[in-house]
């Protein structure tokens, strides 16, 4: 009599439960995600794994199969699904608060870009601004607001604060008078003198003193021209008329 003894019975093989792992910390090793375990009736089986494509923007995913195989060749299937997610906002640097003439410029080209990094992929980075007047003139205070986000939709904001000043005094237009000496019956009067100012409007104000000789018909006038801006910067010129 010829006894066969025979194994058609596949493992029983039970896989590891789905994993999500982050992507700044992606190990996918069996020893982190789960292992699968197989028996076999007949025997010990032999387990192995193939991992398929990765698949989707985010949280990336991809299959991997286990596969138990007995002495015989008998073998069965089971799959895990393992997820790559991001959680983690980027970091962003911004630059650092600045100080501004008001004709200087003030857009991000020479004020500064921020810049963003992610552990897991691209960022995008935008930028929104609000003014806020200054005391006087056309001063002005910037809020710059930017914002990484990445892949993921993880986003981070900082502000930027641009200060736009004006330190600068006005200039007059016109040739400025010169110290000058008069007869009594023939002094010119004062001249008018406008200014402008870079940030803004200059007023001119004059002011005029006589200072008596050493008989009356002779005097000195000392006449003094000041411009001053929105902002208070000012300039003056004063000249002398000797009669």
């Amino acid at each position: 009599q010829v006894i066969t003894v025979e194994d058609n019975t596949n493992p029983v093989i039970t896989c590891p439960e789905d994993a999500i792992v982050n992507c700044d910390n992606a190990s996918t090793d069996p020893a982190d995600t789960g292992e699968a375990t197989a028996t076999d009736n007949c025997g010990d089986a032999t387990i192995t794994f193939t991992d398929g494509p990765i698949g989707g923007d985010c949280p990336a995913s991809f299959t991997r199969t286990w596969t138990a195989t007995d002495a015989c060749g008998n073998s069965t299937s089971a799959t895990q699904i393992i997820s790559t997610e991001d959680t983690t906002p980027p970091v962003l640097t911004v630059p650092e608060n600045v100080t501004v003439e008001c004709t200087d410029d003030t857009s991000s080209a020479n004020t500064g870009r921020a810049t963003a990094t992610d552990a897991c992929g691209d960022v995008t980075i935008t930028q929104t601004e609000t003014s806020v007047p200054g005391d006087c003139g056309n001063t002005v205070v910037i809020t710059r607001t930017w914002t990484a986000t990445d892949e993921c939709g993880n986003s981070v904001s900082h502000t930027q604060t641009v200060t736009v000043q004006d330190t600068t005094d006005p200039t007059f237009n016109e040739a400025l008078p010169t110290d000058v000496t008069e007869e009594c019956d023939s002094v010119t009067p004062a001249a008018t003198l406008t200014a402008s100012d870079n940030c803004g409007t200059a007023t001119v104000t004059f002011n005029e003193t006589n200072n008596p000789g050493s008989c009356p018909g002779e005097y000195t006038l000392v006449r003094t021209w000041t411009a001053t801006d929105e902002c208070g910067n000012s300039v003056s010129h004063t000249q002398t008329v000797t009669v």
